[in-house]
C-alpha cells in the first residue's frame, strides 16, 4: 500500500496551476517543541529559533543534493547567536545562545521583540554543506526586520537575484489535555524567471504576492488547518497542488563518540582541568541538553 503524505511535522512543495511561482510550505508540531523545550528559553528566544528551524526546512527541503543547511544569525544584541541545521534526511536541530537579563530587559513592550531587537546589529548566514568532499558554501546578509523571514526575502533578492516572499510563524498552543507545546509553520513563493514560453511574469507575481499577503499566522500554526486546507484558501480560485511532501523530525546528530572525538583535540593540561571530583568528565550537548559521562581514558589521543 501507498505510504500517506504527512500532515504534520512536514516540508513539502506546491504549484500553482499555470504559474510561474514555485512555493514550499512547512508544518512542525512535535518536533520543534522538543527542539525548543530542550533548554529554559524566554518566550521571545524560542520563538525567534522557531523561526529559523522553520526557515531552514523550508529552503532545506528543496536542496537537489544530500547534505545541510545551517541557517545562523549572529549580532551583538541580547540573543548572541541562533542556529538551525537542517539535514537532507529530514531532521532538524537548533539552539539559541542568549543574555537572559539583557532579554528580559528587551521584552517590556507590549510586542514580542524580534529578530532586530533581540540579535541587534549583526549578519545573517545561510551556509550549505555538502559533506566534507565538497566546499562549503555560504551566503551573508546584514539582518534586517523584526522577523528573519524578512533576512531570507534580503538574502534571496542580494544573493541569487530570485524575487522571494516569505512569511514564518511560531506560537504555542494548548491540547485537549491541557498542556502547551510549541509549533512552527513557514511559507515561501518565488517567482520564476521570465521567457519566452512564459512572457512577462510581473503581472502574475504581483497578484501572487497580493494572495500570499493574506496568510495568517494561525493558519501557519492550527494542526487542524491540514496543508491541502491551507493552500486552498489562498489559490482556490487558480488551482494549486502539494507535491513531494517529506516529513521532518528533531534529531541531534550528538553521541558518547563524536563527544570522545572532541575531547581528543584538547591539550592534556586542559582535559584534567575537566575531570569532576568522582573522577569523570561530563559534557552537555547545546543542542538537545544530553549529557554525556566519560572516562578521562576515553578523551586521550592515540600515538
Amino acid at each position: 500500500m501507498p505510504v500517506a503524505a504527512p500532515t504534520d511535522n512536514l516540508a513539502a512543495a506546491f504549484q500553482i496551476d499555470g504559474w510561474p511561482v514555485r512555493g514550499r510550505l512547512v508544518r512542525l508540531g512535535e518536533a520543534v517543541d522538543k527542539i525548543l523545550s530542550a533548554h529554559a528559553y524566554p518566550e521571545p528566544v524560542a520563538a525567534l529559533l522557531g523561526e529559523a528551524c522553520a526557515l531552514a526546512a523550508l529552503i532545506g527541503s528543496s536542496l537537489k543534493f544530500q547534505g545541510r543547511l545551517i541557517v545562523q544569525a549572529q549580532g551583538d544584541g541580547p540573543v548572541r547567536y541562533v542556529v538551525a541545521d537542517y539535514d537532507t534526511a529530514g531532521t532538524l536541530r537548533g539552539y539559541c545562545r542568549f543574555d537572559e537579563a539583557e532579554v528580559a530587559a528587551a521584552s517590556t513592550g507590549f510586542a514580542r521583540p524580534g529578530a532586530q531587537t533581540l540579535l541587534g546589529k549583526g549578519v545573517f548566514v545561510m551556509t550549505l554543506d555538502q559533506g566534507p568532499d565538497f566546499d562549503r558554501h555560504q551566503g551573508i546578509t546584514p539582518i534586517e526586520g523584526e522577523s528573519l523571514s524578512l533576512c531570507a526575502e534580503h538574502y534571496f533578492a542580494q544573493s541569487e537575484q530570485v524575487p522571494t516572499k516569505v512569511r514564518l510563524a511560531v506560537g504555542q498552543i494548548t491540547g485537549p489535555d491541557g498542556v502547551e507545546s510549541w509549533r512552527a509553520g513557514g511559507a515561501m513563493i518565488q517567482m520564476v524567471a521570465a521567457d519566452s514560453a512564459r512572457g512577462d511574469t510581473a503581472e502574475v507575481w504581483d497578484r501572487s504576492r497580493a494572495l500570499f499577503g493574506t496568510l495568517a499566522d494561525d493558519e501557519l500554526l492550527d494542526p487542524t488547518v491540514t496543508p491541502e486546507i491551507l493552500l486552498f484558501r489562498l489559490f482556490h480560485e487558480d488551482g494549486v497542488r502539494l507535491e513531494d511532501a517529506r516529513p521532518l523530525s528533531a534529531v541531534c546528530r550528538c553521541s558518547h563518540d563524536r563527544i570522545a572525538a572532541v575531547l581528543e583535540s584538547f591539550s592534556p593540561e586542559e582535559r584534567d582541568s575537566m575531570v569532576e571530583d568522582d573522577g569523570k568528565i561530563r559534557v552537555t550537548c547545546e543542542y538537545c541538553a544530553s549529557v554525556y559521562e566519560l572516562d578521562p581514558a576515553e578523551a586521550k589521543a592515540e600515538g
